[in-house]
């Protein structure tokens, strides 16, 4: 008699699947860590540069942030850690004027700041003060959402996590800050803060639950706009809302009769940008199938679609480009992505079978995955009813 033991259900030999895309990192369960804010960069050499960060029981985020940086030099095909990173969290990685930077929060609910890197990602400098990138001193959230140029400054969408209350998502108030594209980034006697907005839980016939996770971008005809993910509850339309910045560039300004746009995968952490070549907005987003509709909006993760759009006010869906049928252990989310001449390459946030028995949950992310989408030109020919 052999000496295995197998439990109920179990079958050894059943081969456990691979997550879709290219694995840049793999963090199961068995750690208490989970990966969370993906970031994607192109250097002018091509490397790709990606970045996440950890949450999780284990992470020990209340205290300091922990960000992980990966290099590809092969386009994608295959990664190598370069970098891991104490007191920086919720970052996006951006290129200016040959530095690479990342910005973001020094832990959970933390301090908004800045890092640079003159070595491609390898070794970072350290905000020790306001003169070596601690830029705001508070309480903050965002997530890797992008850095837009508008007027000669450089713009970046964060949330004051003390505008109402302490409890999510009510504590979060949509803010801008900026600073000039020709100044030292590092020192935050060059940055500003616009006012930040707080929440009314009476918008959209009392379906607002909340707005986080914004996007600084500059539209095509020349306006700066903070495009938030909107908090919903079950059975409302997924919705962005579209905050303006005065033209001087100091008051944020929000109008609700006219600022909620209808938005697959707006209940959701996205990311918008421009293409000139097609004139349109584009995003991957977590839409909401049919048979969903009883579900919590922001708990749907395990469908990602390709959007555009060409005003920011009417949306397209051209494709689903990652799906599983489980949205308990399974998603692809807090995806960020980049134009790469014909194609999209971007990265994922995946929770996805493994060794262990997959994720904790679907948004308890155990891969972080690289993927890319060829030729995203010819998509514009389809359109998929949402």
């Amino acid at each position: 008699m052999g000496c295995s033991h197998e439990e109920p259900g179990q079958n050894p030999d059943k081969e456990i699947p691979a997550p879709p895309g290219i694995v840049v990192n793999h963090v199961p369960k068995s750690t208490e860590t989970y990966i969370g804010s993906p970031s994607l960069c192109i250097l002018p050499n091509g490397d790709y540069i990606a970045s996440h960060d950890l949450f999780g029981p284990k992470a020990n985020t209340g205290k300091m942030g922990t960000t992980l940086v990966f290099r590809s030099g092969n386009k994608g095909a295959t990664w190598e850690q370069i970098a891991r990173i104490g007191g920086q969290y919720w970052s996006n990685l951006f290129l200016h004027r040959e530095d690479l930077y990342l910005l973001g929060t020094d832990k959970g609910h933390g301090n908004i700041v800045i890092r640079r890197s003159k070595d491609g990602g390898r070794t970072w400098s350290v905000p020790m003060d306001a003169a070596t990138g601690v830029l705001f001193e508070g309480h903050y959230h965002t997530a890797p959402t992008p850095v837009a140029l508008h007027n000669g400054r450089l713009w970046r969408a964060f949330e004051n996590a003390d505008a109402l209350d302490s409890k999510l998502p009510d504590r979060y108030g949509i803010l801008m800050i900026s600073a000039p594209a020709d100044g030292d980034l590092l020192d935050a006697a060059n940055w500003k803060m616009t006012n930040f907005l707080v929440a009314d839980d009476t918008w959209m016939n009392g379906q607002f639950r909340g707005w986080y996770e914004s996007n600084a971008l500059t539209t095509r005809d020349g306006r700066l706009v903070d495009i938030a993910r909107v908090h919903i509850w079950p059975g409302a339309e997924e919705m962005a809302a579209i905050a303006k910045v005065s033209a001087d560039g100091e008051e944020l300004y929000f109008q609700p009769s006219s600022g909620f746009v209808r938005m697959p995968g707006g209940s959701k952490k996205f990311t918008i940008r421009y293409d000139k070549n097609t004139g349109r907005y584009w995003s991957l987003v977590n839409n909401i199938p049919a048979g969903y509709e009883n579900a919590y909006p922001a708990t749907v993760r395990n469908y990602l679609a390709v959007i555009s759009s060409g005003d920011l006010l009417t949306w397209k869906m051209h494709r689903i480009v990652l799906e599983h049928p489980d949205r308990l252990l399974h998603g692809f989310q807090y995806v960020d992505w980049l134009f790469e001449g014909d194609d999209i390459v971007f990265l994922s946030r995946t929770a996805f079978d493994d060794e262990e028995g997959g994720a904790v949950r679907y948004h308890d992310a155990n891969f972080l995955t690289f993927h890319r989408i060829e030729n995203y030109k010819s998509l514009l020919t389809t359109e998929i009813e949402y």
